[in-house]
Order: C-alpha cells, then structure tokens, then sequence
C-alpha cells in the first residue's frame, strides 16, 4: 500500500495519461528551437495567461531568479514581500544570479499594500541610491491565501506611475484562480511576468513557465542558456505539462474542497487550532497548543502511512493534491487523532 503523501503537493506523482505522453512524445532540440512538443506548450501556456509568449523552464526557482535577471541590472533593488518565497526558498539567489538587491516589505495576508511599496520606490538622480529595477507579487501565497485582484491591480498602478516592470511568482496561479472564480489571465494580466509551476498540484513531473511579453521572453530564452538551462529532447517533460494545462487545472477546485474536508476533520481536536484565514488553496495550516512530543507524533503518522512534515515552532502544514482524495482524507484526518493522542505529554 502506497503511503498518503500530504508534505506538499509537489510530491504529486504523473498521472497514467502523462506517463504515456511522455512515451510517445514528439522532440527535438529544444535549443534549436525544433521540439515541436514544447513550442505546442509555450504557446498553450501563453495564450492561457494572456501572454505574448512563453518559455519552458526547470523549474518555479529558476523562472523566478531568470525573471529577475531578464528584468533586472546589477545593482538595483527589487520590492518584494518579506514571506515571500523569493525571500525565503530560493537560496538566496537574487544575490547570485542577478546581483540585485531584494528590499523586504510587510505583506501581510500575502499582499503588498500599494502605498508601503510607493514609499519603497527609490528617487531619481541620487548617486548614493539604488535604482528600483522590479517588484514581485505572489500568488497564490505560499501561506495557503490567496490575494485578490484589487490588491494586485492596486500595486500594479503604482508600478506603471513609475515605468517598473512586476514580476507575478504565480507558482500556483490556477489554484488562485480557481479560489477566486476568475480565468488565470485575469490575475497575470496585473503583471509584466508570470512564473508558474507545472509540477505542484498540476501533477507533472518537471518543470514550470515563464510567460511575458515575446520580446521579454525572447531576452530571458538567452539568460536561460546561459543559468544551464538550455533544453534538448524537452519534448518528454513538456508532453505531461499539456495535460497538466489542458486536465488538471480543470480539477484543482477538487483539492480545495478536500482541504476543506481535512480542516474539518482536524477541527476540534484536542491541541489543533486551524488557521481559518489561510483555508483558501489546497493547504491546512494549524497550530498544535500544548505540550506534544513532536518525534514521537511523526513516528506514529509514519505507522499509518501518512508522510507528513513536522510542526516547525508549532505550526503544521498538510496539502491535498490529486493523490489525496475524500478516502485518503479521512485517512489522515484518524492517523493524527492517534499521533495526537499518543503523542500529547
């Protein structure tokens, strides 16, 4: 029996129909710019984002930081929320790759307020300054909430008041899109940029987009080659991300009610507090109250197979994905009543 994998729903494993493309793919080398697999796929994902043009990448990290490098010069400051996951996750590599500074701003409930990001624009024609090259949105958060259109158009304003470019990490822009009811256009089209992944809860196995104007793309398709990027017979790995566009962004609105169905059962357990303002995506977000021996917890989730991550300064994270329906829900929702049960000191 294979084990209920609720840690993140990037631990989704390709579904029979994307296996089966990818053994019948057509390639090419993607270099040359002849895998006719993932030009059908960059197209796809444009026209689905509303977007001129889009490049196959990786992976969500690499098309955030090429994001940043196609945008950015050396030297300038970028505005982004201080949880985002630029900041947090991805290695530092602004610094790395760009060489450009990242200037943390408050973004609670996962949104930048438009005037806090105005006050953060450098002025002109000071020596001493850095120039503000780009600021970031996310969207969906990785805090399990989704921030609304008038939020993002509300920077976006601010943004065009000031000729810079915004930069969506859209990691999981089709579950934003299917909590607020809205096409993934609509959300893209309050930013120049777009990065989105293919392999969260959209199921396939690698890769994510970056999708902007065709003369961005055309730039960052360069600065791909040059970060190692450069993709050969892609059309193996492009083949499940059209089913993942074309499927899977269909059903995602399946994982938010299971989520949903998690909180519930989780609700009311001894030690659990749900985070009821971060329920909007396909995460449970909880606190654990009280004393719990965490090792012994997780060593009890294991024996129900259950994969989960551990509470980290008490507050735990389990995520629902197409592996992870009602059944395997109510799964869950029993294996931790035991772990908490056993587990509370």
């Amino acid at each position: 029996m294979m084990p209920i994998d609720v840690r993140s729903d990037t631990v989704t494993h390709p579904t029979p129909a994307m296996r089966t493309a990818m053994a019948t793919a057509a390639v090419g080398d993607d270099c040359y710019g002849d895998d006719p697999t993932v030009r059908e796929l960059e197209q796809l994902a444009a026209a689905m984002l509303g977007k001129e043009a889009a490049l196959f990448v990786p992976s969500g990290t690499f098309g955030n930081q090429l994001a940043l490098f196609t945008h950015c010069e050396r030297g300038d400051e970028v505005i982004v929320g201080e949880d985002s996951h630029i900041v947090w996750h991805e290695v530092g590599a602004a610094a790395v790759i760009a060489g450009v500074n990242l200037r943390p701003i408050a973004n609670p409930q996962g949104a930048l307020d438009a005037a806090e990001v105005a006050r953060r624009i450098r002025p002109g024609g000071d020596i001493h300054l850095p120039k503000t090259g780009l600021i970031c949105l996310e969207n969906a958060h990785g805090s399990g909430r989704v921030v609304s259109l008038d939020a993002m158009r509300a920077v976006r304003e601010v943004a065009r008041a000031h000729g810079l470019p915004v930069h969506l990490d859209g990691a999981r822009v089709f579950n934003a899109a299917a909590a607020l009811a809205v096409d993934a256009g609509e959300i893209a089209a309050q930013a120049d940029s777009v990065m989105f992944c293919l392999s969260k809860g959209l199921a396939a196995p690698v890769g994510s987009m970056l999708v902007g104007e065709a003369g961005f793309i055309e730039r960052a398709r360069k600065k791909r080659k040059l970060m190692g990027g450069g993709l050969r017979q892609a059309g193996v790995l492009a083949a499940p991300g059209l089913i993942a566009l074309r499927e899977m962004t269909l059903r995602l609105g399946d994982d938010h009610a299971n989520a949903k169905r998690l909180a519930q059962g989780l609700r009311g357990l001894p030690g659990v507090r749900i985070r009821e303002d971060q329920l909007d995506i396909n995460m449970v977000w909880f606190d654990l109250d009280g004393d719990f021996d965490v090792a012994g917890m997780m060593v009890v989730l294991a024996a129900h197979g259950i994969l989960a991550n551990p509470p980290e300064d008490g507050a735990m994270r389990l995520v629902t994905h197409w592996q992870v329906g009602a059944a395997e829900v109510e799964c869950v929702v029993q294996a931790m009543t035991a772990a908490l049960a056993t587990a509370r000191r």
